[in-house]
């Protein structure tokens, strides 16, 4: 089935076979601005990020600041930012999506120089428009955002802050408190994917290719992501600086219901499926998140037995890799160590993957078949494998 936000996208080839090899540099992104959630209660979900993930406060809008139909906390850790959202008004588009979705991924902003150009540039290509370039201004100058649709309700804001020097955006204030819980070194958003129908990840593919000028970094087909049961194909896409990395996952045909059908069905649609984050001491950061509650994904013990053989040398200590379910895979590069975190909500979708990149440039194709095992048991856990 073809996503409806699609259908005014014009003259494009879905077949996937003419995707851009190489990005162009018609929209240039600096990096990730913010990620923002609709969620049920912004104060508890503020609470839970700062706690278990190790986030500081940062700003906050409300009915204190004068914003009457939403109240918004936003969280900092290095150069990530979170923005969680919750609407006063039942009736309001914030509202549809929480009762749509659950608490879930609504907008991954873009940290452009020119906003008014991103959008000029995406919308002539044939973006859905979200939100005309608008200018927002304060005490500490102006920001400039504009904004298109793409894959579900999930939106793209351009975010334009040459010009201000506040401490997130106009109409936010300064957020502090007395509980401030230590970072847990988290660094950097390294990708975000997106979970789309079957038969649709070409599609997005070709959008990111032809209306943002990404570039298609890598394929991963259902013989790279399956097991017995279950199978996944994967496209990712890559803007020209490589900072913005966004692989679109579908599902593929199989004995049993996929990570990515299960997703679809609990998000009631496509979005983003995980946010993959980035630190410079996975130990520290794992077996930290690990005390203060977070949980992970299951890697059984046997995985390690082969790791040497596969891998290589690495630096760490494989025992305490172990010791914590820290996954390693290497690719001409280098190596990168990672690992899943369990759903962060009751519905089983959005999910952190947290990764130490060690000159690797992959997504770690050697951890898939481990990987998509500890989410099936999972699933079979819940009675939707």
């Amino acid at each position: 089935m073809i996503n409806n936000d699609l259908t005014n996208v014009k003259n494009f080839d879905y077949s996937g076979e003419k995707l851009f090899d190489k990005a162009e540099d018609f929209l240039p992104i600096n990096g990730t601005d913010y990620v923002e959630l609709y969620v049920g209660n912004a104060k508890q979900a503020a609470h839970f990020y700062k706690t278990a993930f190790g986030f500081q406060e940062l700003a906050y809008c409300g009915l204190e600041t004068g914003v009457r139909d939403r109240v918004s906390y936003v969280l900092v850790q290095d150069k990530i930012r979170l923005v969680l959202t919750t609407p006063f008004d039942a009736n309001s588009e914030i509202s549809e999506h929480i009762r749509k979705h659950g608490d879930g991924v609504k907008v991954i902003a873009l940290w452009v120089d020119d906003a008014r150009s991103a959008y000029e540039e995406t919308t002539k290509r044939g973006a859905k428009s979200y939100m005309q370039p608008q200018v927002e201004k304060d005490a500490f100058g102006e920001v400039v955002r504009s904004g298109i649709h793409t894959y579900g309700d999930t939106v793209h804001i351009f975010v334009e802050r040459k010009n201000y020097q506040g401490v997130f955006l106009p109409g936010f204030e300064k957020w502090q408190t007395e509980y401030q819980p230590e970072p847990v070194g988290l660094k950097y958003i390294d990708h975000m994917v997106g979970n789309v129908e079957l038969g649709a990840m070409n599609q997005w593919a070709t959008f990111y290719a032809q209306v943002m000028g990404f570039a298609n970094l890598i394929t991963f087909d259902d013989k790279d992501i399956s097991t017995e049961y279950t199978a996944l194909m994967s496209k990712v896409m890559s803007n020209g600086n490589g900072r913005i990395k966004f692989p679109i996952n579908e599902p593929a045909l199989g004995k049993k219901k996929s990570q990515v059908e299960e997703y679809l069905d609990f998000y009631n649609g496509p979005g983003c499926q995980h946010i993959a984050v980035a630190t410079d001491d996975i130990v520290h950061t794992i077996s930290e998140m690990r005390r203060r509650g977070v949980e992970f994904l299951y890697v059984p013990g046997t995985y390690y037995d082969t790791v040497k053989d596969r891998v290589g040398i690495i630096e760490e200590d494989l025992e305490e890799l172990k010791k914590w379910g820290i996954m390693v895979d290497r690719d001409e590069d280098g190596y990168l160590l990672q690992i899943f975190t369990k759903p962060v909500e009751d519905r089983p979708t959005l999910f952190f993957e947290i990764i130490q990149r060690k000159g690797a440039k992959s997504f770690g194709k050697g951890n898939f078949q481990a990987l998509f095992e500890s989410i099936e048991a999972e699933q079979a856990r819940r009675g939707t494998l």
